[in-house]
């Protein structure tokens, strides 16, 4: 129930609806297990089904969901930062790590972190100060040609997608990475970005889950 609540969590974090079918494609878990899991977190009052059958938390169900998303996160902070591991492998452990560590080492490990308001990908921790509050950021794909962005975060939906994440590792693309936008291809479903001498072609769909800010000194 952890695993489902915190993905709700996270799903709705890219502001779009969080439905069955996105939860179970997310998870990589058969939709009429995902329909049941649903029906017992609501049974036991930590999912409501509204609208269109979009899944919001409750008080009860975001107060666990935050745990989880603030364990998870602080963790990849340390296995990226401390211990060097990449992306990729850093999200994997982490996954496995977070239900295992007590209140007690999850607060040591925020102390011994420096109290980081992100997680490697520019993800707010839940619990930490908020990070700095960039003016209308939007996703990669609704950018234009020509324009410079700045990557602002890497979704947690990008996240659990093990070769995406892997690509854009390769390409540095992390918060704070500058792009200018060379192409958009709608007939091809691609957009084209370069930056430091090296250019990262992505399907738009993949594009949607990375948000970019206008730098101030944008034209």
């Amino acid at each position: 129930m952890q695993d489902y609540l915190a993905a709700i969590y996270d799903l709705a974090g890219s502001g779009k609806p969080v439905i069955g079918a996105r939860l179970a494609k997310h998870m990589g878990i058969s939709a009429p297990a995902v329909t049941e899991s649903i029906h017992r977190m609501t049974r036991g009052g930590y999912v409501k089904v509204g609208r269109g059958k979009a899944l919001t938390l409750t008080t009860k169900g975001k107060q666990i969901a935050e745990v989880m998303a603030r364990r998870h996160r602080l963790l990849e902070r340390w296995l990226t930062d401390t211990l060097g591991l990449n992306w990729t492998d850093a999200h994997e452990e982490a996954h496995r790590l977070e239900h295992a560590i007590s209140p007690r080492v999850e607060d040591r490990l925020a102390e011994l972190l420096g109290m980081p308001s992100t997680c490697p990908h520019g993800n707010p921790i839940p619990g930490m100060a908020a990070p700095l509050k960039r003016v209308a950021p939007f996703p990669l794909a609704q950018a234009r040609v020509g324009a410079s962005v700045v990557v602002e975060r890497i979704t947690e939906e990008a996240e659990a997608d093990k070769n995406l994440l892997e690509h854009l590792w390769r390409h540095n693309v992390r918060p704070g990475r500058r792009l200018k936008i060379t192409e958009v291809a709608p007939w091809a479903g691609t957009i084209t970005a370069a930056g430091d001498g090296q250019a990262i072609t992505l399907g738009l769909p993949a594009a949607a889950k990375i948000w970019v800010y206008l730098p101030k000194d944008a034209a």
